[in-house]
């Protein structure tokens, strides 16, 4: 198909320099086989939080002191998935997506982490995936999003280096019980939230507060325990369940603030302390990045703290690691500006260590949430970027949305977020990048975390004032079903001037 270029994007476009310029919007469409998803987490909608025998999560219990969550909200409810997929699967048929990516509860099925399986558990999600699979929609299923058992918190949940059986055991129970439906598996959603806010900043459940060493241990955890899931599914279920297993990150796009060789510096620092502390160690080299290890173990022997307060992988470790993933699962927002700022050595702190400052271009367009700027060039730099540092993996981007405050059936801002997100994916993968599927966050408004139901990210409405919790779908819906439909941008689809004005 010959390539059209028409319709100016709205929007910046990042250089090395900071510099911004227009960029036309790109007609084409993806691979035939392209995977077009929508995403959820567990604890996010599922509700049900004690029931048939369910087992306590963090979040159960984190959210139990109300001044944690914005507006005093709980997950206790939420969407009601656990009564109500039905309804999450007729929304996912209208959309026409190939695949589904939720989570699963650990509690749900493991009430006390491990031990004792619990039977209502695990038939509920095979009820769901049932439905899925009658639908002719694949399931995508995540492990780990966030919610540890309570129980496994008690005895140091992810400091504690036990965590790596605990999981494995957890990820024994899942492929035993849905692999032979689920061809896709995601380990660990997004380990920086976890070591960061859930153990570092404390902003997250568990609460914990160690920014510059608990991060840093419940990181390594992390990567430990993910691979030891990845290498049980590698060698005792791949070879008859013929499926994937993955991990996805979190990572923004760091451009540098001005053309100053510190400031280009500093931005490549930011996205190695963000992307590179959990890509290094299993798409790279087996260790973590350079740059990471040069700055802690500085800052760690001039605090005092011997050894590093970064720990080192031991050669059979690295092992174990190194190549532990079959895709690269991306999960891409948003993107700042980057200086450096170097910072007092008294501040034990994993931002502290990174020497940076980071600021937004004041003419990026707003959202619901003071730290998601629209900034859909980052999406294509951010994609090569990872191809160009970890071996040119397939990428699958798990999670890409935008929030607004008000969960508005008529949300153009979403739809123009969507529309150039995504244009920029394909342009992606016309520069090469091997991107093989696409899942929106999220398929609806739902539990957001510390923010309880204050931001709404879904491209479906839910009418949490009803008990019903009834379903509606968005414009951004609409406009995500006909891009699906499309597989791509055609050329007589209407140009959408949104933002002008906003």
């Amino acid at each position: 198909m010959a390539i059209k270029l028409t319709c100016l994007l709205l929007v910046a476009v990042g250089t090395v320099t900071g510099i911004y310029v227009d960029e036309p919007l790109l007609y084409d469409t993806f691979p035939t086989d392209f995977m077009w998803a929508a995403a959820t987490s567990a604890h996010q909608i599922e509700g049900g939080w004690n029931a048939d025998g369910k087992g306590l999560n963090i979040w159960d219990v984190y959210t139990t002191n109300a001044s944690v969550v914005l507006d005093g909200s709980t997950g206790q409810t939420a969407c009601n998935s656990y009564y109500f997929y039905e309804k999450d699967v007729d929304a996912l048929k209208s959309l026409g997506v190939s695949h589904y990516r939720f989570s699963i509860s650990w509690a749900r099925v493991l009430p006390n982490g491990i031990g004792q399986v619990n039977q209502p558990g695990v038939d509920y999600y095979k009820r769901l995936i049932a439905a899925l699979k009658a639908a002719n929609i694949e399931p995508m299923v995540t492990l780990y999003h966030w919610d540890l058992p309570q129980s496994l918190e008690d005895m140091g949940g992810w400091l504690n280096s036990s965590i790596a059986d605990w999981f494995e055991e957890y990820a024994r129970l899942c492929y035993t019980e849905f692999g032979n439906d689920v061809k896709i598996w995601i380990t660990i959603n997004e380990p920086w939230v976890v070591a960061y806010q859930g153990y570092g900043s404390g902003i997250n459940a568990p609460g914990r507060y160690g920014p510059g060493t608990f991060t840093y241990q419940a990181g390594h955890n992390l990567i430990l325990a993910h691979a030891r899931a990845y290498r049980l599914y590698e060698s005792e279920f791949k070879p008859t369940q013929q499926g994937k297993a993955g991990i996805t990150l979190n990572i923004n796009w760091y451009d540098p603030k001005d053309d100053l060789v510190s400031s280009q510096d500093a931005a490549e620092r930011a996205m190695q302390f963000l992307g590179g502390w959990f890509a290094n160690p299993i798409f790279g080299n087996g260790e973590y990045p350079a740059v990471m290890r040069q700055k802690v173990d500085e800052k760690s022997a001039a605090q005092g703290y011997n050894p590093s307060r970064l720990p080192v992988f031991t050669a059979e470790q690295k092992l174990l690691v190194q190549g532990s993933s079959d895709f690269f699962g991306l999960n891409y927002y948003t993107g700042s500006l980057t200086i450096e700022k170097i910072q007092d050595i008294s501040i034990v702190d994993y931002s502290a260590d990174q020497d940076i400052e980071t600021s937004y271009d004041p003419s990026w367009y707003g959202s619901g949430s003071s730290w998601l700027k629209i900034t859909p060039f980052g999406m294509r730099n951010t994609l090569k970027w990872i191809r160009d540092r970890f071996n040119d993996p397939d990428i699958i981007i798990t999670e890409n949305g935008i929030s607004d405050n008000a969960g508005n059936l008529d949300d153009m801002m979403r739809v123009y977020y969507y529309k150039h997100n995504i244009n920029n994916v394909l342009k992606a993968i016309k520069d090469g990048v091997k991107v093989i599927g696409y899942a929106a966050w999220s398929l609806m408004d739902n539990f957001e975390w510390g923010s309880g139901y204050t931001q709404k990210f879904g491209i479906f409405n839910v009418d949490f004032a009803t008990a019903d919790l009834n379903r509606t779908v968005k414009a951004s819906g609409r406009y995500y079903a006909q891009l699906i439909r499309d597989n791509g941008f055609t050329v007589n689809q209407p140009c959408n001037n949104y933002p002008i004005g906003y």
